[in-house]
């Protein structure tokens, strides 16, 4: 199936974090979407992988997502070396893209900038045709996809570009909280974490919002580029 966005991330429900408004705006348009996580988050501690699998695949029904796949790297310890850019590559051609959207250039998790960096080569290497990969045992084409845009996650880094997801923050709220073992649950037995406090979801909130007023939006999810961006119209630009 060929995606016009597929979204990389190293942890179960960073794409839902960063950017499921843009995800959800987009399907919404008629865009095929799609979601490559790179690990199951079998280091968090709360859950399991299995229940983040199930987390995942409940929240992949909310979306309304084309294709989701999980390339069960390790958690915590993958690294940007040929093994592991075989199989970014593997999936940028097997799903050809237009758009390639993947976690923040650096941020609080380490593992956030090391898949950065990892999505970011494997990106480039996938155009280059003596880079051979099969799937299902068909050689693969090579192919570059034309953008890559990191998503803003715990950090702040300052935005290239803001999407207007006001029409689907309820969406993207419910799609988060499909991942019902990581974030607050009065409830819950588990010991409390850095996103299970309940001024978690606030502060994303507060951020959307931030970024919403920057633009004239109520909500609002940030991106930034390595390559400068271009536009056909002044009057494209808010």
């Amino acid at each position: 199936m060929k995606l016009d966005i597929l979204v990389f991330a190293v942890h179960p429900d960073d794409a839902e974090l960063g950017c499921s408004g843009t995800i959800l705006k987009h399907i919404a348009a008629g865009k095929k979407v799609g979601i490559v996580d790179l690990t199951r988050g079998e280091l968090g501690t709360r859950g399991t992988a299995e229940t983040r699998d199930q987390e995942s695949a409940d929240s992949t029904r909310v979306l309304g997502l084309h294709a989701r796949e999980n390339l069960g790297m390790r958690d915590g310890f993958f690294r940007n070396d040929e093994e592991h850019q075989l199989q970014i590559i593997r999936m940028i051609r097997k799903y050809t893209p237009e758009i390639v959207l993947c976690n923040a250039l650096h941020d609080r998790h380490p593992d956030h900038g090391r898949a950065s960096e990892l999505v970011y080569d494997s990106f480039f290497l996938s155009g280059l045709p003596k880079i051979k990969t099969s799937l299902d045992n068909h050689e693969q084409e090579a192919f570059r996809p034309r953008l890559l845009l990191n998503y803003i996650q715990d950090r702040y880094i300052e935005p290239d570009v803001i999407v207007d997801v006001s029409e689907f923050w309820d969406k993207k709220l419910e799609c988060i909280r499909a991942f019902k073992t990581q974030f607050f649950d009065p409830g819950s037995e588990e010991p409390q974490t850095y996103i299970s406090s309940p001024v978690f979801l606030k502060a994303i909130e507060a951020r959307s919002r931030e970024l919403g007023k920057s633009i004239g939006a109520v909500h609002g999810e940030g991106f930034t580029s390595k390559k400068l961006l271009g536009v056909d119209s002044l009057f494209d630009l808010r």
